[in-house]
C-alpha cells in the first residue's frame, strides 16, 4: 500500500488531546480505493510503502515498510 496524502494533527479532539501530535495518512489499497488511518512509528511521506499493523476500535495503524 502506498500514502496518497499525509497529515500531521497538532490540535486534536478533546478526545485524542494525549495523543497529539500524530499522523494521518490517506492510503491506496493494492484492491482499489482508499482508506483513512494513523501512522506508528516513523513518520511517513506521500508514496511511501506502508503495511498494516494494528486495528483499534475500527481505526487502522499502518507502519513505514522497512521501518
Amino acid at each position: 500500500m502506498k500514502v496518497y496524502t499525509e497529515t500531521v494533527v497538532w490540535s486534536p479532539p478533546a478526545a485524542y488531546v494525549n495523543d497529539a501530535p500524530y499522523q494521518l495518512v490517506i492510503v491506496d489499497r493494492p484492491e482499489g480505493g482508499r482508506v483513512t488511518g494513523r501512522i506508528l512509528g516513523d513518520r511517513v511521506a506521500i508514496g511511501d510503502d506502508v503495511e498494516l499493523a494494528e486495528e483499534r476500535d475500527g481505526v487502522p495503524y499502518f507502519r513505514k515498510v522497512g521501518g
